[in-house]
């Protein structure tokens, strides 16, 4: 962090300097970044006036504050510009949080994409059955029942084990061996 004290119809003395750069660390707690800090005391009338410009990763925070005693002054522009900080913080943690859950869900789509493109197909589960002899009307009203798109069963009119599957157009395909 980077703070610079000048003052404006007036000469900064060590005391004062070392007490704003003091108080203004104070603020570094809420960046990870580094930041400048432009502090400009001045004494108008009666008013001791201190003005504080931030800079942090393009975005600037103003703060200023007048009171009768300099010092005063100082620790009013540094709470005021904590709760704009805190508030500031806050709102690029929750857009940073949101936009990190984005991205990682985007990521973890891109990823499970690339493994299915890159695996083969595999068998995933196995299922075991008794078949039983059936007719082909029969076998359809069970797959029905069952709600499959496809059905096997031993054909009772041939013996064999078939398939019957329902096509795109509502009817239904049988898949007999070939002898």
């Amino acid at each position: 962090m980077q703070i610079h004290v000048r003052g404006k119809n007036m000469e900064v003395n060590s005391s004062l300097q070392e007490y704003a750069e003091k108080r203004l660390g104070k603020l570094e707690k809420y960046f990870d970044s580094n930041f400048e800090a432009q502090v400009t005391l001045s004494v108008a009338k009666e008013d001791n006036i201190v003005e504080v410009t931030i800079s942090i990763d393009g975005l600037l925070l103003r703060g200023e504050e007048s009171s009768e005693d300099m010092y005063a002054s100082i620790d009013k522009v540094v709470d005021k510009l904590e709760r704009q900080m805190h508030k500031y913080k806050t709102k690029i943690n929750r857009k940073l949080r949101q936009r990190g859950i984005k991205e990682l869900n985007e990521q973890y789509v891109s990823l499970q994409r690339e493994e299915k493109e890159n695996e083969e197909p595999q068998v995933v589960r196995t299922k075991r059955f008794v078949i039983k002899p059936m007719s082909v009307e029969e076998a359809i009203l069970q797959m029905n029942l069952l709600g499959h798109d496809f059905f096997v069963f031993n054909n009772a009119e041939t013996e064999d084990i078939n398939v019957l599957y329902r096509r795109k157009d509502g009817n239904y395909g049988l898949i007999e061996p070939a002898e």
